[in-house]
């Protein structure tokens, strides 16, 4: 398949459900999951240090530093896997990115919580490639102040692409929202092109 529109006002965001087949996103995943070097570290919440409820790391150019809720990032050098996997999706989406961004959720306990990426370094318009691999999780979108919209959910399957670009993060939010059905472990890809400081 091809990335196709999802309609969404004052948002610009292109889906492919099947950009890997299914056979080549599982053993990406146990690649992945068994050779990343996975962190676990404390954001700071209601005034209390508290672990991610996930997994992360943070793999790019040398110069693609990044900093998100209060953490900074300096990239570890490209993987072949990671490498391979960044020349095809710039390919699928004819973009430019020089740093990946990987959470890994262990079960349906870890998350992520309501957040625009619209970091300074990532410029006014950031185009965003995110790869999923593994179970699948529910995706939600919801407008920020002063857009009326109903919220979205979009199941990302394993091996699914989104691409998120334009004037999406300044007037939607996402998040992976905790689930108590039982799950696998689900791995993803958000690949980015961060401005040097």
């Amino acid at each position: 398949m091809a990335l196709l529109p999802l309609l969404l006002p004052q948002a610009d965001l292109l889906f492919d459900p099947a950009f890997l087949p299914t056979a080549e996103a599982d053993t990406l995943l146990t690649q992945l999951t068994a050779e990343v070097t996975w962190e676990q570290r404390a954001i700071r919440l209601f005034g209390q240090e508290v672990p991610q409820p996930r997994l992360t790391a943070w793999y790019g150019d040398p110069a693609a530093r990044y900093t998100y809720s209060g953490l900074s990032w300096e990239p570890r050098p490209w993987t072949p896997v990671l490498l391979c996997l960044r020349q095809r999706i710039e390919a699928a989406t004819s973009s430019t990115f020089n740093s990946v961004l990987l959470n890994y959720y262990r079960d349906g306990r870890d998350s992520m919580g309501w957040h625009a990426d619209d970091e300074p370094e990532l410029g006014p318009a950031p185009v965003i490639a995110s790869l999923s691999l593994g179970a699948t999780r529910r995706f939600r979108l919801r407008p920020r102040a002063g857009l009326a919209h109903a919220p979205l959910g979009l199941d990302l399957h394993s091996g699914s692409l989104l691409l998120m670009r334009g004037a999406t993060q300044r007037h939607w939010q996402h998040a992976l929202p905790k689930t108590a059905r039982p799950l696998g472990p689900r791995l993803n890809l958000t690949f980015r092109w961060v401005e040097a400081a």
